[in-house]
């Protein structure tokens, strides 16, 4: 399993479906599904948390806030700050475990030694956009939320990348690679992280097994002749990281050669020295 490192996140302890996590300096306890042991919470910041996110029975939930909470403050992974601002559905602006595919893109740019167009697909706050701009890059931001692309932007400023050539599109991702085919635009790596499930043109329901092999289709009509790399990432329980390496190898190794590899991420936990799964990625490249 692939694991990221940080020092201003610490995932803490996990028991009792929920995690244990420091923000900064803000301790924070949050649900997760996939924390099914019901371990003794020994480690203290269990009773000294800020706040802690609690589900309701008829769905979503509310935030306890126990110690004064800011309503944002910033944390630093390398060279790229983040505003962490805790919302609905227990979420806080990062996807910490996103870090180990930040650093590979970020690699594979600077390796590159020539110019690189990187397109970010339901990029969120922007965490792989900054970091490929970080590395040089030339980035195309798309997320169908305006508040997520101006959060990204924040968060770009925050990190002194205001003026690196970075496009902010708010808009439907699968739309838009439509359009670029049209156009004749190309990238050298695409990256996306797309939902479980969404919703089509007409407001129909799709789920993102049923949906996946024509989006990946879709977005390798756009990688360049001489592209880097295709990284999929996914948090849905039933697409398996060998599933979605099968899918790259099929779509695109077949044709383009490379190679593709696939495995969970995960994040360290403090208290026992293990990896707590977070979700899977699947990586074709060159």
């Amino acid at each position: 399993m692939r694991a990221a490192q940080w020092k201003d996140y610490e995932l803490l302890d996990t028991s009792a479906g929920e995690r244990l996590e420091r923000w900064g300096d803000i301790i924070l306890i949050r649900p997760d599904p996939q924390i099914i042991w019901n371990t003794p919470k020994k480690h203290p910041l269990w009773k000294q948390a800020h706040a802690r996110y609690r589900r309701s029975n008829t769905g979503g939930g509310a935030w306890e806030v126990w110690k004064k909470l800011p309503e944002r403050w910033k944390i630093q992974y390398e060279d790229i700050t983040f505003q962490i601002k805790p919302m609905g559905f227990k979420h806080t602006g990062v996807f910490p475990e996103q870090a180990v595919n930040w650093s590979f893109t970020m690699e594979k740019i600077r390796r590159a030694g020539r110019p690189v167009k990187v397109l970010n697909l339901f990029a969120y706050t922007g965490g792989a956009t900054l970091a490929c701009a970080r590395a040089g890059a030339q980035v195309c931001h798309v997320d169908a939320s305006k508040g997520m692309v101006s959060w990204a932007r924040e968060n770009a400023a925050e990190s002194g990348l205001k003026d690196k050539p970075i496009r902010w599109l708010v808009d439907d991702c699968i739309k838009f690679v439509q359009r670029e085919h049209r156009r004749g635009n190309q990238y050298d790596g695409i990256i996306m992280d797309p939902p479980s499930y969404g919703r089509g043109p007409g407001g129909e329901v799709w789920k993102l097994e049923e949906q996946l092999f024509s989006l990946v289709e879709q977005c390798s009509a756009i990688l360049s002749p001489n592209a880097l790399f295709f990284l999929l990432n996914s948090y849905t329980t039933g697409l398996s990281p060998s599933v979605m390496e099968y899918l790259l190898g099929t779509v695109l190794q077949s044709k383009r050669g490379g190679s593709v590899s696939s495995d969970e991420i995960g994040l360290p936990v403090t208290s026992t020295g293990l990896v707590l799964p977070c979700g899977s990625t699947a990586i074709w490249q060159k």
